[in-house]
Parts: structure tokens; C-alpha cells; sequence
């Protein structure tokens, strides 16, 4: 089957081998005439889940549970199977997943190759952080068992490595208790970037989950207003799974419904809809954590020209001026996103050689395709974010130089050592090549 990036940019259909058995491995490589690289669900937005030569393995219908424990909270799967998998099992026996990104449609395998974060990174860092072992097949030595202490530098390179190490078979995560699958969460109102970081440096230490919504198109005394949504697991409750009904944007557009007027208009609603200052209310695990995963194919909105998503980390000295430049940058071009993420990231350390988070602030928001225009963008953005100390995040690039990659990530020669000669990604050519 064929299959592209969730942003749909660059436009490059791979042509996918699903494997339904481990066994099967050597002979869907052997199949390849060239090089390949694995493929999970396809969540990924630029062309780090995109084959040089258009060989993907998929990975996706291996996703069989191969052991677990309750009383520890340790499971062990196969890379196939989904973050939202193990949440089915996992909420109701009153354990929770230690560390996820913004979707739960992720296979286990992708999680640990992009090395993902969430809205706790400040308590728990980087999904890595929580990996036991896991199982590699490399094309030149079969299965390698990779943990702290076994290969520990394979598993550091693997760690985030963007699946150019070997194929992740098998993965033996920690998860963390939980009393009750609701949120105890607050949202509260800020005015301007400096209010947010003000706030957050009042509250981060109380809840193990923050994260701000910021309208990206504000100027002025208003730059970077937002609402701040913080939460903490309740101490007691129910552990049932979430009732969710699932919308859908059924067919491709033939253009990009975000556009400056519908941005405009949509921040400015998002933003007023709360009247007080702040909120309370308890909440269900999936909208606070997944609000997209009830949208299926929302991908589609952008129109068939696709979308680039535009994450980047600035060093905490930095953070504060370097977010200031970038909000007014994007405000003044009139682009802008409906879903503009900003956080702060903690210091913990991840394993993870290429681990995109550092201690700091991280912006995330998603970009219509405009030939000429988004790059150019991107081009006065990365200036900002490479002067001030900042780096990308590589599983949500499109566009990175080689220079700015290399610069940001000056260990990437120590992955590239790791690399399993039978595996290349568009990505890794563009920025290393």
C-alpha cells in the first residue's frame, strides 16, 4: 500500500511491506533492492517517516501484547501496537502511560524513535526515560537486545534516533498508577507572554501536567494572550475508559480552511469563550491530553497542498525575548495556527542522543503549505531560534538545513555511526548529506 507523512509535505508516496510476523523480517529486506526504513502509523509531519528510496517496513499490524504485569505496571509489546492500545488495557487496571505526546495514535516502536514528550516533561521527562529494553533487528546482526545496561550506547542512539538504527521489534515500557482516569485540570487566562511565564513559574511545581494554548495572531500589549490548562491525576475515582464520539473532515479540500481571516476569527472566539479568569472542572484523560485524536483525518483541512508543523526549543536564559521575536514575527506576516502549543520544558536529561527537549520554552504550530511564503517564514524563524541557542524538533521537520540540524545536534556523527547501512530517511539525507 502506499502511504506519506501526516502533513502531506513534501509531497513523496512510499510504497509500504507490512510484516503481519517477526519472522518475516529477513525476507521483506531482502525484497529491497535499496535502502528502507520502518514505518509506524504515519503521525510523523515532515519526511523523518519517509524512505530516501520510497521502501517502507511497516510495522503496524505487529502489535501483539507479549507480557505484562499488573502489580509493577511493566508491559512488554510488539512496536506495532498503539499508544491508545495500551491506555484500553491499561487505564482500567489503574495504570497509566508515564510520558505521551499530543496524540495516542502512535505505534509503541515510533514513540521510542522520536524520543516524544508531554505535558509533563517537567516531572517525568522524555517517553525514553521510561524505556526498560527493547528488542532491534539490524540488517547485519540479526536481533540486538538493547537497555541501560545492555548495548547501552545502541540503545542511546535508538533512543529518538528516528528509526535509522535498525527496526524496533519489541518494546518493555514502565508505566505509572493512577486512582482515576479523570483530570483534575484548571484553565486559567493570561494576557501576554509575560504573563505566561510569570504564571508558569508561579505553578509548574504544582501539577505534573501543563501546557498553554497562545492566539498566535495577537499584537501589541496582547502578544502571546493564551489559556493556560493545567492538571493533575485525581486522587480518587473511577477508572473507566472515556465515552468519545469521533467527528470527521470526510474528504480533501481543495484548499486550506486556515487562512488570516478564519485565524483571526477563531483565536479571538477560542480566547473569549472563557469569561473568568480561571476554571475548574474535572475531565476525562482523552480531551485533556488528545483533543486532535477526536477529529479523524484532520489533516485534511489544510487542503491538498499539506501543512508544515513548526516546533522549536529555546534555552531557558533565552526563552522568554526569543518567544517574544517569534510570535511577532508570525503576527506580522499574518500567518499564524488555531493550535499554537507553548510550554515549558523541565532539565531532566533523556537518554536519547538526538532528544529533541531541553530546559526552556517549546512552541508548536502547524502552518498551511504556500509555496514561497512558508519557508520563507521558516527562514526568519530558524534565524531566531539558532541565535538564541534554540533547535527543531526533527520528527515534525520539513524544512531544516543541514548547517542548522548539525549545529543544533552536535552529536548527530555518533547516530549516524549507529546507522544501519540498509536504512535512510529523506530527512537524514537532507540534513546530513
Amino acid at each position: 500500500m502506499k502511504i506519506g507523512s501526516w502533513g502531506r509535505f513534501p509531497y513523496s508516496k512510499n510504497s509500504v511491506q507490512p510484516i503481519d510476523w517477526l519472522t518475516q523480517i529477513p525476507t521483506v529486506i531482502d525484497s529491497f533492492d535499496e535502502t528502507y526504513l520502518p514505518f509506524g502509523n504515519g503521525r510523523s509531519y515532515g519526511d523523518s517517516c519517509l524512505s530516501e528510496n520510497g521502501n517502507a517496513f511497516g510495522v503496524r499490524n505487529s502489535n501483539r501484547f507479549l507480557s505484562v504485569d499488573w502489580e509493577t505496571g511493566i508491559i512488554r509489546a510488539e512496536a506495532g501496537v498503539l499508544l491508545s492500545e495500551i491506555l484500553e488495557l491499561s487505564v482500567p487496571r489503574g495504570w497509566f502511560l508515564a510520558s505521551t505526546p499530543g496524540t495516542k495514535l502512535i505505534t509503541l516502536g515510533g514513540a521510542v524513535a522520536n524520543d516524544v514528550h508531554g505535558k509533563n516533561h517537567h516531572v517525568a521527562g522524555t517517553f525514553g526515560l521510561h524505556v526498560r529494553k527493547f528488542g532491534l533487528y539490524r540488517s547485519e546482526q540479526g536481533l540486538v537486545e538493547c537497555s541501560a545496561s545492555k548495548n547501552k550506547e545502541l540503545f542511546n542512539a535508538t533512543v529518538g534516533g528516528l528509526g535509522l538504527t535498525g527496526i524496533i521489534l519489541w518494546v518493555e515500557l514502565q508505566l505509572r498508577p493512577i486512582s482515576s482516569s479523570m483530570i483534575d485540570s484548571q484553565n486559567i487566562k493570561f494576557s501576554n507572554l509575560d504573563d505566561f511565564f510569570s504564571l508558569s513559574r508561579e505553578i509548574d511545581e504544582k501539577f505534573d501536567y501543563t501546557v498553554a494554548w497562545v492566539d498566535c495572531v495577537s499584537k501589541g500589549s496582547n502578544l502571546g494572550r493564551g489559556i493556560y490548562m493545567v492538571g493533575n491525576h485525581m486522587e480518587r475515582g473511577t477508572l473507566e475508559l472515556p465515552k468519545s464520539t469521533k467527528l470527521s473532515v470526510p474528504v480533501d479540500l481543495p484548499f486550506s480552511l486556515v487562512n488570516p481571516l478564519t485565524l483571526k476569527a477563531f483565536n479571538a472566539f477560542y480566547y473569549n469563550k472563557q469569561l473568568s479568569k480561571k476554571v475548574n472542572k474535572l475531565v476525562s484523560y482523552e480531551p485533556f491530553f488528545y483533543p486532535l485524536d477526536s477529529i479523524t483525518e484532520w489533516n485534511r483541512i489544510y487542503g491538498k497542498s499539506g501543512f508544515q508543523q513548526y516546533q522549536c526549543v529555546i534555552p531557558e536564559n533565552n526563552a522568554q525575548d526569543a518567544m517574544k521575536e517569534i510570535l511577532t514575527t508570525i503576527s506580522t506576516k499574518g500567518f499564524g495556527s488555531f493550535l499554537a502549543v507553548l510550554k515549558r520544558c523541565g532539565d531532566i536529561n533523556s537518554p536519547g542522543i538526538l532528544s529533541f527537549p531541553m530546559e526552556g520554552a517549546t512552541l508548536a504550530l502547524d502552518f498551511p503549505q504556500v509555496k514561497g511564503k512558508t519557508n520563507q517564514l521558516f527562514d526568519q524563524l530558524d534565524s531566531i531560534v539558532s541565535q538564541a541557542g534554540g533547535r527543531l524538533y526533527p520528527a515534525k521537520d520539513a524544512h531544516m538545513s543541514g548547517e542548522f540540524f548539525r549545529d543544533s545536534y552536535s552529536n548527530w556523527e555518533i547516530v549516524e555511526g549507529f546507522r544501519d547501512p540498509r536504512i535512510m530517511s529523506k530527512f537524514w539525507h537532507r540534513v546530513t548529506r
